[in-house]
């Protein structure tokens, strides 16, 4: 029988209140070792996931590992965009594993799971595993994740959807949040965001807004 179609969005896509992003240990410690992703491109893409977070009020959980003592602090640009959030701070290689970290996820209370981080083949496959495991449906953010090698990086990606997880990027991200340009009370965030830190395509907005006034959806 061919199937009917009806103008409503798959169940498989994001929206800003059915998931939990977890921001971890975006880190000099971990970056100075980050060889999969260019650490320019990596803090932007980083950046851009976490102002669409924020500004979609999406429910977000920020954690480094040994802050204080080796890793560094987490990076500026996340930081910003959740100004007065506190950091999670474990000893813990799985995110999964820290009990404050779990602690946060259930009272969020969210069948979804985003992550993104550093490094991908630990940071990221650990807790991607274990929510897996218990039952979560889990998104990983590609390129935000960033690893000590191309190979590393891959293979964990590799892992985690042969597993089940649902990969993605730091722009698809927050254009699942938007979703239509006539949502007007989050079109100039969107668009913002991606002028700011969205490459080649925020370029494309700003000259298209200079040069003649275009909007999307107009």
């Amino acid at each position: 029988m061919t199937p009917s179609a009806t103008a409503t969005p798959s169940n498989l896509l994001l929206t800003p209140r059915d998931h939990t992003l977890l921001m971890i240990d975006f880190q000099s410690q971990m970056a100075f070792a980050t060889k999969s992703i260019d650490p320019v491109l990596l803090r932007n893409n980083a950046a851009l996931v976490a102002h669409a977070a924020a500004g979609f009020g999406v429910s977000t959980v920020l954690t480094t590992v040994a802050e204080k003592t080796f890793s560094g602090p987490m990076f500026d640009e996340i930081v910003e965009a959740f100004p007065g959030q506190a950091m999670i701070d474990r000893t813990s290689m799985n995110t999964w594993e820290d009990a404050h970290v779990i602690d946060k996820i259930n009272a969020m209370g969210k069948g979804r799971i985003v992550l993104s981080g550093l490094w991908t083949s630990v940071c990221i496959v650990g807790p991607a595993l274990s929510a897996l495991a218990q039952g979560f449906e889990v998104y990983v953010i590609a390129d935000a994740c960033g690893d000590v090698s191309e190979e590393a990086h891959e293979r964990a990606m590799d892992r985690m959807v042969q597993a089940g997880a649902r990969p993605m990027t730091s722009l698809q991200y927050m254009l699942e949040l938007q979703r239509d340009w006539a949502r007007t009370d989050t079109y100039a965030l969107t668009t913002g965001i991606a002028r700011k830190f969205g490459g080649g395509y925020g370029l494309g907005i700003i000259y298209a807004k200079s040069m003649f006034g275009a909007s999307e959806g107009h």
